[in-house]
């Protein structure tokens, strides 16, 4: 894509990162369910519902790789590993950087509007 200042996301552009991180729906969720508090992987299996053990173990690493995600592993018997939002990653859920508050705003029209849609598309077959 090109305006009149050249380039819109020209290549290395911070904001392909960000567009890449917050378009992938399971990233989104996954860092939504971190941002009250460490969580297990099967709490995570859990609360995002749908999703893989494997895709989840997917999405988590991808987070990881971006430096929002830690994975801790608690020397335990039997051994316990949690995951919660690195220092990085609450940075997109504090006041004047949340994420949380748009992703609750469409949970929200999902709640009101959802089925509205759902039977459009099953209308529309």
């Amino acid at each position: 894509m090109h305006d009149s200042a050249g380039s819109v996301f020209p290549a290395g552009c911070p904001a392909r990162l960000a567009i890449d991180i917050i378009t992938n729906k399971r990233a989104v969720v996954v860092l939504f369910a971190l941002s009250r508090r460490p969580r297990r992987h099967g709490e995570l299996v859990d609360l995002v519902g749908g999703i893989s053990r494997k895709v989840l173990t997917q999405t988590l690493r991808r987070l990881q790789s971006y430096g929002l995600v830690e994975r801790r592993v608690h020397a335990e018997a039997p051994l316990r590993v949690e995951y919660s939002l690195t220092d990085l990653g609450h940075t997109l859920t504090d006041l004047g950087h949340t994420l949380t508050e748009p992703i609750a705003a469409l949970t929200d029209w999902v709640k009101t509007y959802g089925a509205a849609v759902a039977n459009f598309q099953e209308a529309a077959q």
